[in-house]
């Protein structure tokens, strides 16, 4: 006798790259932005809902493995990612990641996804998101310091959310540069390839770093840093990894995702104890002040948290329904009878 097929229920949908390229596609990179900068904030917005902890992290001296937890009481999220520098130079990712969604009320899982596309396009909407709150009012011009994986969807999310016209490059390696400029050309954006950090950021509303390298750095020094501007520093994201000069600290206002995460991985690592932050959230619902005057100088220090993930996730399934852009995976045992499990085994030789 044949073994009974899994019900509906036991099959999840699992987007791969090769989907998650489609859906991108579909709905259009810019509005996708745009459309999960708005779920992120809308995530933020009702921050004390979730279960919030630092996230597990495996440390070697090759790198870094992650696992990012959270959630709002009715759905569960985690995200798997690593971060190896070192990858590079074998030609494979410096991070990758995948993710899933589950039902508090069974523990079932609802979607199971590939999440390095997803993260980079998470991570730009989150940028928007504090740029949207935090940057100077009409801000035009944006400045990237590390021109690798995120620099394209950093400078996309800003040009659809904030309408940034023009974009001026650095890094260190003048082929990474090469490659953004390549890949930007035709997107409406002013491009500006420069030679130095220095001659990046001449007349920046808004500077991001997103350099690689695991390692105390200094991207930018203190005199570098004019009144009025807002820093995106999303690079330092591991402990012994920052991007700042200490004393640009000293100088700006600084936001954060999760203090807890934050202290042990941002560019606040090097501080006190009681260096002062605002967390996002309170800026976003209303709580806290955000930028305050035209020369403060307002710093989100973004490592990424999992409510992040969490709204990525539920942006994701969201949009697949209708679409045939992912598979169906039989991952859950589904016997007839739930206690009898063992049957269902013997069932199927």
């Amino acid at each position: 006798m044949p073994a009974p097929l899994p019900s509906e229920r036991a099959f999840i949908p699992f987007v791969s790259v090769e989907n998650m390229m489609r859906l991108v596609h579909h709905v259009g990179i810019e509005t996708v932005l745009v459309e999960l900068t708005d779920a992120v904030e809308a995530d933020f917005r009702r921050w004390d809902l979730f279960d919030k902890t630092p996230r597990v992290a495996s440390h070697s001296h090759d790198g870094v493995i992650e696992l990012m937890p959270t959630s709002d009481g009715a759905v569960y999220s985690f995200k798997y990612v690593n971060g190896h520098p070192k990858n590079m130079a074998q030609g494979l990712q410096t991070v990758t990641a995948f993710g899933l969604l589950a039902e508090v009320s069974t523990g079932y899982p609802v979607l199971l996804t590939e999440m390095t596309l997803l993260t980079a396009l998470r991570t730009a909407a989150t940028s928007a998101m504090a740029a949207r709150h935090l940057a100077p009012a009409n801000s035009r011009r944006l400045t990237l310091i590390g021109n690798g994986a995120q620099a394209e969807f950093q400078a996309l999310a800003m040009k659809a959310v904030l309408g940034i016209e023009e974009v001026r490059l650095y890094d260190i390696d003048p082929r990474a540069t090469e490659k953004t400029l390549r890949n930007l050309a035709g997107t409406g954006l002013r491009l500006v390839p420069c030679t130095s950090a220095q001659a990046a950021i001449e007349g920046a509303d808004i500077i991001t770093t997103c350099t690689a390298d695991k390692q105390y750095a200094t991207i930018l020094t203190d005199n570098m840093v004019g009144a009025g501007v807002h820093i995106n520093a999303i690079g330092g994201d591991c402990p012994g990894k920052t991007e700042l000069h200490r004393d640009i600290l000293l100088r700006s206002d600084t936001f954060v995702e999760y203090p807890p995460q934050t202290r042990i991985e941002g560019e606040i690592q090097q501080m006190d104890p009681d260096y002062p932050v605002t967390e996002l959230w309170q800026v976003v619902s209303g709580r806290a002040k955000g930028r305050s005057s035209d020369r403060q100088i307002t710093l989100f220090d973004s490592v990424g948290f999992a409510i992040e993930d969490f709204s990525a996730l539920r942006y994701v399934r969201e949009k697949l329904q209708g679409t045939d852009y992912f598979q169906k995976l039989d991952i859950i045992a589904d016997p007839d009878d739930p206690r009898d499990l063992f049957g269902m085994l013997q069932r199927a030789a």
